[in-house]
This record gives C-alpha cells, structure tokens and sequence, in this order.
C-alpha cells in the first residue's frame, strides 16, 4: 500500500505542474435581472477560450456547470438545481485518453446537495479504482481495488471511502469558488461582460486519487 500511495503522489504532483500555469485574466460573460445572475453564464479567458459554462435563475446555478483547463481539456460536470448539485457529478483526469476524450476519474450520484446512489471511481489507466454506495450521505456498500486489480478488504475500502469523500469536497469547493468569484456586476447599472482578476482555475488540485 505504501508504493501504491507514493505511485498515487507522483501521480497527482505530475497532474499539478501540468495543470498549474501562469495565472490569466478572465472575462465574465453573464447577465443579470432583479440584481442577481440570471440566464447563460460562461467564464472565458483573454484570448477568448472558454473555461466556464453554465446557467443561473434569479441568482441560483441551474442546470450544468462544466469546467475545462487552459488547454481545453474538461475537468468536471457538476449539475444543479435550485443552487444544489443534483446528479451525477462527474470529474476527468487530465491526460487525453487513447479515444481523443479525457478519462473518466469519478462520477458520483447526487440529490438536493446530498451524496446518494453510487459512486464509482477509476486509475487513470481506466481500471476501476472503488464503487461506493450511498443513501442521503450515509455511506453503505464500499468495494475497492489497488493498482493492480486486487479488491481491498471492506475496512480499508471504508476508510478509503472517508477519505476520497473529503477529498472531493474540498475540491468541490474550490470549483465553486471559482465560479463565485467571477460573478457579474449585477449591483451596477451595466450588465456588460466584466473582467476580473487571475484565476484560480489555473492553481487548484485535483482531487487526491
């Protein structure tokens, strides 16, 4: 297990440099009604890529919100309703699989902003990494595998299940905080694209796998 962690280390510190780059201005694309968001909202950088697309009504997130790096490549699909995930999340790794698309790292199922139905995750080599059930956040079933294929005794694929958990949800957070700091300036009269400073797009982690 020590070998699989330093492997999975390596892993994430290699993802890190190649998704860490010199911080880019971004520009707001959204509207506003009553003060708030409202309608299609997208985050683009100052050459124009897009690295934010989503949805708000009357302030609140709905539908898809799907992330890419400043390469283009999508890192993650978190889909709301009435300002809560519900869903399946899902989250890709960096690297551009074989098939041209990224491959998939994590789909979880949500509902009104709470983990529930399963969750499964992958290496990035595409083998199954663990499946977890859950019902309203109450973790239940938990399988996992190493590296190598081997399922994981049911006590460590439970702690490995606590630990992903909170993981991805500071990885969770930080996403959301990318979008709530580049909202537009709906307190002005102008509802003109705005822009805003460096982007933390560019410098948050994965979440650890």
């Amino acid at each position: 297990m020590v070998g699989t962690t330093r492997a999975l280390i390596a892993a994430l510190v290699a993802a890190l440099a190649t998704f860490s780059a010199i911080a880019q201005d971004l520009q707001v694309h959204a509207a506003c009604r009553d003060g708030a968001p409202h309608g299609a909202y997208e985050l683009r950088a100052s050459d124009g890529q897009l690295r934010v697309a989503g949805a708000f009504n009357r302030g609140k997130r709905t539908g898809s919100f799907i992330f890419w790096t400043r390469n283009g490549v999508r890192i993650a699909h978190i889909p709301y309703d009435e300002d809560r995930v519900s869903g399946t999340l899902s989250l890709w790794f960096l690297e551009i699989g074989s098939g041209g698309d990224p491959a998939p790292k994590l789909q979880a199922g949500f509902a009104a902003g709470h983990r529930n139905g399963v969750t499964r995750s992958w290496y990035p080599n595409g083998q199954p990494r663990a499946i977890y059930r859950y019902e309203t956040d109450q973790l239940g079933d938990a399988r996992a595998w190493s590296t190598a294929g081997v399922l994981l005794p049911e006590s460590e694929a439970q702690e490995l299940a606590l630990r992903d958990r909170e993981e991805d949800e500071k990885y969770y957070a930080s996403l959301d905080a990318i979008v709530a700091g580049h909202l537009p300036a709906c307190d002005k009269p102008s509802p003109r694209p705005g822009r805003t400073a460096a982007s933390m797009l560019d410098i948050i982690a994965e979440p650890r796998r």
